[in-house]
């Protein structure tokens, strides 16, 4: 930024402080500072910009800036120290509820899920009261002193774990990304205008896990190197189970996890112990788990031949389509937005279940010319990034949407490509090319492009 150094009139160089009293101000210098002061009021906008260059402050949005110092208000005591620290009243970030694709807003009882304001949250952290929330018979709270976890199967030696046993082993901590296979299901045959980013994309969130890898305690009960396939089960009222298979990902990267962004998990992301299985369909990281047997062929629960299925254009179904692929979503300016002529920041979210994300592209002339977004570091392995992108919208209706490309070479494919693989009667996995259309007036919708 530059800034022009030029002394104002009525000032002089700042002398050493001397040791004295608390009050050593003079009232020739009470006038020389109210001078100073009522020149910067007088600061207009124009002048500000103009001595601060073209850089940073052409970012600056024009309601950012204090027309006067009179605008700051004064200081007033605060609360008192408190046992738990909550938002600030001006700010609001809430879940959204959802009983089936595109019926939002409804009684939390009917509902299966509820989505993460990705449009309000700023970096990658999802906070852990607005991870996303999806079950299938409610949330329990189980007893974490009563709670056991049994490994068994093709196992030298079966064991029972309780929570103090995790513990007590070795653990890492890892971020990674979870997301829902339902997300973007609203958009597979129409495009809502009404639907905001959190509607369109929030089941996905990510956190800082941690807990103790799979891997070592397939060693404490001595799985069988001939075992490829593992079942695992949750606690929950609905017995939810998934067959999972042994893959080389699988092995590195799976938890069993106890913790979440710092804390105990919360009942609704599984309290006490969940598995995590990085870059794969939620419903695989299974909450409230209590068993993982292991065997040489999938265990063919119903989840897997009737719920998570996939409905293709030849009438077939396909399983065990596990992987989360490339994904991203411009959330600012994003659906039910409006935005002024002029510069624009474009920023968004970007994330893959095959690995790394290397590159994030824009559009903001609906896909006819791209350019390349700015990732905020750091970029982890099966990690939502950051991205981000300056933009001078001219006030002409237009359309802008992102493609992400992970380190494998996958790109994230087009509507019109992702359709004449999976037809418009699949329900899951659903990873196009999200496009917001923008009227001459500055309001941003869902559209299909």
């Amino acid at each position: 930024m530059a800034i022009d150094d030029t002394p104002a009139p009525h000032t002089r160089p700042h002398a050493p402080r001397r040791a004295g009293p608390p009050d050593t101000t003079t009232q020739d210098e009470d006038a020389q500072t109210c001078a100073l002061l009522a020149d910067s009021a007088r600061l207009s906008r124009r002048k500000f910009l103009n001595a601060a260059g073209a850089g940073v402050a052409a970012a600056l949005a024009a309601p950012a800036l204090a027309e006067t110092l009179a605008d700051v208000p004064p200081r007033v005591p605060g609360d008192p120290i408190s046992l738990n620290s909550k938002r600030s009243t001006h700010v609001a970030l809430a879940r959204i509820t959802e009983s089936s694709p595109g019926k939002l807003n409804v009684d939390p009882v009917l509902a299966i899920n509820s989505k993460t304001p990705l449009d309000k949250l700023e970096g990658t952290v999802t906070p852990s009261d607005l991870h996303y929330e999806r079950s299938h018979s409610g949330s329990p709270d189980l007893d974490p002193a009563r709670h056991r976890l049994l490994i068994h199967g093709m196992v030298r030696n079966p064991v029972v774990l309780a929570l103090p046993d995790l513990k007590a082993m070795p653990s890492l901590s890892r971020l990674h990304f979870m997301e829902c296979s339902g997300n973007g299901w609203a958009n597979w045959k129409k495009a809502d205008p009404t639907l905001t980013v959190q509607e369109t994309h929030g089941l996905v969130s990510m956190h800082e896990w941690a807990g103790v890898p799979l891997s070592y305690l397939m060693e404490v009960a001595g799985v069988d190197r001939d075992a490829t396939w593992m079942l695992a089960e949750g606690g929950d009222a609905a017995g939810v189970a998934r067959s999972i298979p042994l893959t080389p990902d699988v092995l590195s990267d799976v938890l069993v996890a106890y913790a979440q962004n710092g804390e105990p998990l919360r009942p609704a992301h599984g309290f006490p112990m969940r598995l995590l299985v990085p870059g794969m369909e939620g419903n695989l990281s299974i909450k409230w788990l209590r068993r993982l047997k292991f065997g040489k062929q999938p265990f063919m629960t119903r989840w897997e031949t009737d719920r998570y299925t996939q409905l293709l254009p030849s009438g077939k179904s396909r399983q065990f389509q596990l992987y989360q692929e490339v994904n991203s979503v411009i959330t600012s300016p994003s659906g039910t937005m409006r935005i002024e002529r002029g510069r624009q920041r474009i920023t968004g979210l970007a994330w893959s279940g095959r690995g790394k994300i290397a590159k994030v592209e824009f559009s903001t002339d609906g896909g006819h010319s791209w350019h390349v977004a700015r990732i905020n570091p750091p970029v982890l392995h099966k990690a939502q990034v950051r991205f981000e992108a300056a933009w001078t919208w001219d006030g002409k209706p237009t359309r802008i949407v992102s493609r992400a490309t992970d380190e494998k070479g996958n790109v994230q494919p087009d509507r019109k490509t992702l359709l004449a693989t999976m037809g418009e009667n699949a329900l899951f996995h659903y990873n196009a090319q999200q496009t917001w259309a923008i009227d001459a007036q500055g309001g941003v919708t869902n559209v299909l492009a």
